[in-house]
């Protein structure tokens, strides 16, 4: 009786400090990772903290969604500047759960098989990955289609970020402007 309750103990234990373990590294990634929000949370979060937010439109099914994911979205430079100028959305253009902001409510559109919020922000241009720049107003700034490796998203956030795009067209500000 008493070895099996020692051994009890010892599993209940071990399994504690693994478990441990796991919620520190777990703490650890989500520092270093993109913040992202749903549309719902960036807008909510925006009426109150006004900052620009940033839209991963994406498809499960889109390779080069995946390879942002894996590469450009983990970059730590990338990861730094996004979290701390931008509200960072994921916007899976085929889900099919409403989602509503300022009062109007957005469905999955079975026509074009996408959701009409993504149809909206991509102005039904539906290609994938393509990352939206809103204002702090949610006005479309401008939708970016296709792959960005980091340091070229990294260019175009702070274009955006910094609010060049006010003042001079991309090319003027990729002419003057530092590579990573």
């Amino acid at each position: 009786m008493k070895i099996k309750l020692v051994i009890s103990v010892s599993t209940l234990i071990l399994v504690i400090t693994t478990l441990g373990g796991f919620v520190t590294a777990n703490k650890s990634v989500k520092k270093d990772s993109i913040q992202w929000l749903t549309l719902e949370e960036a807008a909510a979060k925006s009426k109150i903290a006004p900052r620009k937010i940033v839209v991963d439109v994406y498809t499960d099914w889109c390779g080069w969604c995946l390879k942002m994911d894996k590469s450009t979205f983990s970059d730590p430079e990338v990861v730094e500047y996004v979290n701390k100028n931008f509200y960072a959305v994921k916007l899976n253009a085929e889900d099919k759960t409403p989602i509503t902001i300022n009062g109007k409510t957005y469905k999955f559109n079975a026509q074009y098989r996408a959701h009409e919020a993504a149809l909206a922000l991509l102005n039904g241009q539906m290609s994938y990955p393509t990352t939206v720049y809103l204002d702090e107003k949610m006005a479309i700034i401008s939708p970016v289609p296709g792959y960005l490796d980091a340091a070229d998203f990294h260019k175009i956030l702070n274009y955006f970020g910094g609010n060049y795009y006010k003042s001079k067209s991309f090319e003027a500000y990729s002419a003057t402007a530092k590579t990573k």
